[in-house]
């Protein structure tokens, strides 16, 4: 019988170990995202009900962009949900990594992330290229179905208590709900005008396009917004 190395042993080890657990957020991942979808789309609804009649304006919809992706216009705002394809494994200096959650079991510390981006619903209607979009949160679930959320000012801070808190529809609708409100009071805001005082021949010609780029933040960074939890 052929003798196996130490580092086969490992890899072997490793294999049926961390990818097999991977495997396991991977697959815990894509059946939340189902779920998601499945509860963006009736809350497009329930607002859409909402509404009816009492502003023709105010157009909801919802749309599914594929196996990692799914969006919702509210009104002016179009929010993106993308599902992250890979498995990552939580920041060493992170806070979490001090609980007894954590300490017990590492393997907790794997999430699948799927991130919510914010767009002006013009910057798609006018095909408007060079205009900007906006991470307003990233909600991470592990192979247990812990959760937690990063995000924006109520998002950073409703839903960071991953020993505790566990995944279910009741969850999923409050942030969704959440991130609706946070993007509803999100506003666009004017550029200095030092910052938009010289636009080419080029940029003008272009007809079905705004002369400069438009978005809610200008110099935006999810990871150094002074009002970003997690």
């Amino acid at each position: 019988m052929e003798q196996h190395t130490e580092q086969h042993q490992r890899i072997v080890s490793t294999l049926l170990g961390k990818s097999c657990m991977k495997q396991d957020v991977h697959h815990r991942t894509i059946a939340f995202y189902k779920e998601l979808k499945e509860e963006l789309e009736q809350l497009v609804a329930r607002l859409s009900e909402a509404t009816q009649g009492k502003d023709e304006r105010l157009a909801m919809h919802y749309r599914d962009r594929g196996e990692f992706g799914c969006e919702a216009r509210i009104a002016g705002d179009m929010i993106i949900f993308h599902m992250h394809t890979n498995v990552f494994r939580l920041d060493q200096g992170h806070s979490l990594w001090r609980t007894s959650y954590l300490e017990d079991d590492e393997t907790r510390g794997y999430f699948g992330v799927i991130n919510v981006f914010n767009f002006l619903n013009d910057s798609f209607k006018y095909n408007r290229e060079r205009d900007m979009g906006y991470l307003v949160a990233r909600i991470f679930l592990n192979r247990e179905g812990h959760f937690f959320v990063q995000g924006k000012k109520q998002l950073g801070f409703l839903y960071n208590d991953l020993v505790n808190a566990v995944m279910d529809r009741a969850q999923l609708r409050s942030i969704l709900e959440s991130v609706a409100l946070h993007v509803l009071e999100f506003d666009l805001l004017a550029p200095p005008y030092d910052q938009v005082n010289q636009v080419t021949v080029s940029e003008m010609n272009e007809l079905r396009s705004a002369p400069v780029s438009t978005g809610k933040r200008l110099g935006f960074r999810f990871q150094s917004d002074d009002d970003v939890q997690g």
